[in-house]
């Protein structure tokens, strides 16, 4: 066996040993890691390594399975890394995470993994030895905001008041009337960089009487955005504390801010079913079940939400289309069973629609929790065209 060879094998023991946690990567969680920083003593994926390569003083990266190791370096690598590993490293460098703080999982987007990985090893915010974190409490700073009526983002003012629990933006720099006054308890953030078009794209939705408003920003600066999404989590985890004395933290905090479980276009027809069918851009949010249309993915309002109960109130969701119905483009049927209607969409390929059944199904199949109650009150008010 080459040297090559050797000593690839001897890493890839290191990646396979029991109880080290290197089978997932240090920092967002991917199976199977691929490279190690070997001046960390970490295995970490593909996506977090291009992080890793912009501060070379605090990390150096190689393949296992590609680059060359030569035997003094393995040594030390092996050496290094036995003692450490990827659950040791992270009992070190994320001592103090705070529970608002949103550690960001494998399919995130980039700006959340890249300032993870520089908040733990550039900035070493969460060491055990480190200043004491306090949450974010109010902020104020500046925003580029889509406009609603147009594509066009320009310069807005927004201010969070944590104690007071809202979100404030306005329309001029020094201007004393907010735009629009927004309370936590209806707030959800969630980074959609590629539908906004932005790789710090961040959509903010509340509710405003019946409907759901979505506001698309960004900022230029990595660090502003993700820092501006993590003071609007700990915000919400001090209403969340406030409304629900009695559940733990740890339940609390899934419901700071959630993505959508599911978004794409379908086509819809109206409620007689002999409508045309007509394209629409469609968003699953499980956490408040419910299941929105729109026009264009970057609408500021909604064309209608459909409310999902679950099965026991006889909701249900079927792979195909009525007798006699035919979509109009597209085959894939999908049929949604509410107690007022049904509600008739194709998808664009069968992939498409399973991916939606299995999606649906699981929002129909969940139990209610004391959370969902929360938005249970606006069931009365959804409405669809």
């Amino acid at each position: 066996m080459g040297d090559r060879e050797r000593n690839k094998k001897r890493l890839l023991e290191l990646l396979q040993a029991a109880g080290t946690g290197n089978a997932h990567c240090a920092d967002c969680g991917a199976a199977d890691p691929d490279w190690a920083s070997y001046k960390l003593g970490v295995f970490i994926c593909l996506n977090c390594c291009g992080v890793h390569r912009n501060f070379p003083d605090i990390s150096k990266v190689k393949s296992v399975r590609l680059d060359f190791w030569d035997d003094s370096i393995v040594e030390v690598e092996r050496h290094f890394m036995t003692r450490n590993g990827n659950l040791r490293v992270k009992a070190k460098f994320e001592a103090r995470v705070p529970a608002f703080y949103y550690i960001p999982q494998a399919n995130d987007c980039l700006v959340l993994k890249e300032q993870w990985i520089r908040a733990k090893y550039e900035r070493r915010e969460f060491m055990a030895d480190g200043e004491t974190i306090s949450p974010p409490g109010n902020r104020e700073g500046f925003l580029w905001k889509r406009g609603r009526n147009n594509s066009q983002f320009l310069r807005r003012r927004f201010v969070l008041l944590a104690r007071e629990g809202l979100l404030k933006y306005y329309t001029k720099e020094e201007g004393k009337s907010p735009k629009a006054v927004i309370s936590i308890k209806d707030l959800n953030a969630t980074f959609q960089t590629e539908k906004i078009g932005h790789p710090h794209g961040l959509q903010i939705t509340y509710r405003r009487d019946s409907h759901v408003r979505n506001l698309f920003v960004y900022h230029e600066s990595g660090k502003e955005i993700v820092d501006w999404f993590n003071a609007l989590r700990a915000a919400r985890l001090q209403y969340l504390k406030m409304a629900f004395p009695a559940l733990p933290e740890s339940e609390l905090v899934p419901f700071l801010t959630r993505n959508y479980l599911k978004q794409g276009f379908m086509e819809k027809t109206g409620p007689k079913q002999r409508e045309p069918f007509k394209k629409r851009w469609f968003a699953l949010d499980s956490h408040e079940r419910r299941l929105l249309y729109y026009k264009n993915p970057l609408d500021a309002f909604e064309q209608g939400q459909v409310f999902l109960g679950n099965n026991e109130q006889g909701y249900e969701v079927y792979g195909d289309l009525p007798k006699g119905i035919r979509g109009n483009r597209w085959k894939a049927g999908l049929t949604i069973v509410t107690p007022e209607r049904r509600f008739v969409l194709t998808c664009p390929n069968e992939k498409e629609q399973q991916e939606w059944l299995e999606s649906l199904r699981g929002v129909l199949s969940s139990p209610w929790t004391p959370l969902s109650h929360l938005t249970a009150s606006t069931e009365s008010g959804h409405h669809s065209r």
